[in-house]
């Protein structure tokens, strides 16, 4: 439900990331009161066995827009949905744990969402992006990945596993009650589901930096990646999505 007190809510789904949720909330508290008037960080903590709660539990004792969120183990995309779909702002707004992106950079997809879109995605490719870092066969293997993507069921979309996406409250409400995937390729049904529900999608070049600790196998993810794309694509077909 949407509270006319907050304009911002940012999304940070977490499984075990106590070695940098912290820095990721410095980050956020430094920049977020900058770029709106009203925020809250919603840390939905997905099963951590780690000390990941306890650190967000302190922070949010010491400032009050921190929420922690606990939810049993599904994986990133329960997490997110969960997330986006409790969270109370007017934007709505993922972000990767990691904050491999720099936090002012939200600013960019505010200038987008609500004016131009309701969707705003970052894109990792094409004019003004820029790859910090990443090893080679990581890049190509995304690489691979986008085009059965993009053969299959979003043709025209350069990069749809960055996990940094703002929506409005609306498009919200319209995608993530229908959205079935728990697993890392829940953000391609996201954005079909929205296709289908006619929403405007614009793509936002950042300069994104890799970080070593991703959660992603890079041998095991990707198979299991594509069978959902394929199970997308299917439920596409049936009109599973479609109202």
């Amino acid at each position: 439900m949407t509270d006319p007190g907050i304009a911002l809510s940012v999304v940070v789904p977490t499984y075990n990331e106590a070695q940098r949720i912290g820095r990721t909330l410095d980050e956020l508290l430094a920049a977020l009161p900058r770029l709106s008037s009203s925020w809250e960080i919603r840390v939905v903590d997905d099963g951590s066995r780690d000390d990941t709660a306890r650190i967000v539990t302190e922070a949010a004792a010491r400032h009050e827009g921190i929420v922690l969120q606990r939810e049993p183990h599904r994986g990133k995309g329960g997490a997110v949905r969960h997330g986006l779909l409790a969270a109370r702002g007017a934007l709505r707004f993922m972000c990767d744990a990691d904050l491999s992106m720099a936090a002012s950079d939200i600013a960019r997809f505010l200038a987008i969402v609500p004016t131009r879109a309701e969707i705003a995605i970052a894109t990792r490719e094409g004019a003004g992006a820029n790859r910090v870092g990443e090893p080679e066969h990581r890049h190509l293997l995304g690489r691979v990945f986008n085009n059965l993507v993009r053969a299959t069921v979003l043709n025209d979309l350069s990069d749809t596993q960055c996990g940094f996406k703002m929506f409005t409250a609306r498009a919200v409400e319209s995608i993530f009650p229908f959205v079935t995937i728990d697993g890392w390729a829940f953000d391609i049904e996201v954005l079909v589901i929205a296709r289908r529900r006619g929403l405007t999608i614009e793509e936002v070049p950042i300069e994104w930096h890799y970080r070593d600790r991703s959660q992603v196998s890079p041998l095991r993810d990707p198979l299991l990646m594509a069978k959902d794309v394929l199970k997308i694509r299917a439920n596409a077909l049936r009109g599973r999505y479609d109202r």
